[in-house]
């Protein structure tokens, strides 16, 4: 409408200064002439009608080759306009996708984002979002085809359409098929946070505690995690590999791992005890003895003092007279009465180990204690003593069941 009124403005603005030039040429005494000849043909005719037809043909050939020209690019127009509306229905049908996965409408979220991911400007998003809806509703299998259209349509987004597919199979319990995706992504980006963060979520589902060891430097050079994180993971990873090392019962790997350890995380509670444990648990405890004493000396641990006084030392002697030392400052602890009782029945002294378990029994009654004074007993051929012992041992064992039962419930 606003073009058709911009034409009768300029044919009115044409016409009147057409008037106004026939006026002006039209007052003089001479208004002169025009001939025009073509061959045998001539037209001649005023200068003021002359100019009047010049300015009322530039007019109409203006118009008509704006015109002309406006016919040559309607189809083009007409496919931009087509192409902007599919855009527009597609921007909308994203949102809406977008929309009813957050509703939990997965399946028509993923009809209404396939259905115009091919019109959109950013087809990724649509084959991804619909990815995620397929997952969420258990279609594996489309979920994995959506994910290869994204790769087909969306050259350059390996790494996002890599790192979704991981996140799915990670959500998914498929730990395998996210472990051969992130092993790709790390070799195409090996310092890419999200690719290391979840790799090591990777890693620890599968178990594999040597491939998060080797990644411990990626995530800290990269700052994947907080430093405090970092720390706990690596004190849970060399944990468990401390403890894989003890069920193998592979003394090399035990030690060459210790040897790894830094010393910081060596000095985090718990990790030193699972090094002992494992060592005595592989029967060589007798190599790690004095440092087991050496570290007890220096940090007092009940656990440490439990695992000395499991150690088959080369000399039980050495052994107790170490363990007794420790009386001097910790006269009253019931587990190291409870341990010398347990060395002097090594070292064949019976009745000096009665002695110190019924001391350690008077501070605080334990199963393990009562339990060596009935083997104490039983060598001894005092078979009415021993199951007296062994039944009080039971006793204290079950009321300890019962009472962890009554704090659970």
């Amino acid at each position: 409408m606003k073009k058709i009124l911009y034409f009768f403005i300029a044919l009115a603005v044409t016409a009147g200064f057409a008037i106004f030039v026939h006026s002006w040429l039209e007052g003089f005494d001479t208004p002169g002439y025009v001939i025009i000849g073509i061959g045998h043909w001539s037209f001649e005719t005023t200068l003021a009608v002359y100019a009047t037809f010049l300015i009322f043909s530039f007019f109409f050939l203006y118009f008509f080759f704006r015109g002309f020209g406006w016919l040559i690019r309607l189809p083009g127009q007409m496919k931009r306009r087509g192409k902007n509306v599919k855009f527009n229905r597609s921007q909308q049908a994203l949102i809406a996708g977008l929309v009813d996965s957050a509703e939990g409408n997965f399946e028509k979220a993923e009809s209404v984002l396939i259905r115009h991911a091919s019109h959109s400007g950013s087809p990724l998003l649509h084959y991804l979002t619909a990815a995620r809806a397929a997952q969420s509703r258990g279609a594996f299998d489309k979920r994995d085809e959506y994910l290869k259209k994204a790769a087909d349509q969306s050259s350059g987004s390996d790494v996002a359409i890599g790192l979704t597919q991981a996140e799915l199979h990670l959500s998914g319990n498929q730990f395998g098929e996210a472990l051969e995706t992130l092993t790709k992504l790390h070799s195409i980006q090996p310092s890419h946070a999200s690719v290391l963060k979840l790799l090591h979520q990777t890693y620890k589902h599968l178990g594999d505690w040597e491939g998060v060891r080797k990644l411990l430097p990626s995530l800290h050079t990269n700052k994947v995690m907080m430093e405090a994180e970092i720390k706990l993971l690596e004190t849970e990873t060399f944990s468990k590999l401390l403890k894989q090392a003890a069920e193998a019962g592979d003394v090399a790997v035990i030690t060459d791992l210790w040897a790894q350890i830094p010393a910081y995380i060596k000095k985090m509670p718990g990790i030193a005890a699972i090094y002992f444990a494992a060592m005595i648990s592989a029967g060589v405890g007798g190599q790690i003895e004095t440092e087991l004493a050496t570290a007890l000396s220096a940090n007092w641990n009940v656990t440490l003092l439990v695992l000395y006084g499991s150690v088959q030392s080369e000399n039980p002697l050495a052994q107790f007279e170490m363990a007794e030392r420790w009386l001097d400052l910790y006269a009253n602890d019931a587990v190291l009465l409870m341990v010398l009782g347990k060395l002097c029945g090594k070292n064949g002294d019976n009745g000096k180990a009665k002695e110190y378990l019924l001391k350690s029994i008077a501070i605080e009654a334990t199963v393990q204690a009562y339990q060596l004074l009935g083997d104490l007993s039983f060598v001894e051929g005092d078979k009415d003593q021993a199951s007296h012992y062994y039944k009080q041992g039971l006793e204290l064992a079950s009321m300890e069941v019962v009472s962890r039962i009554d704090s659970i419930s």
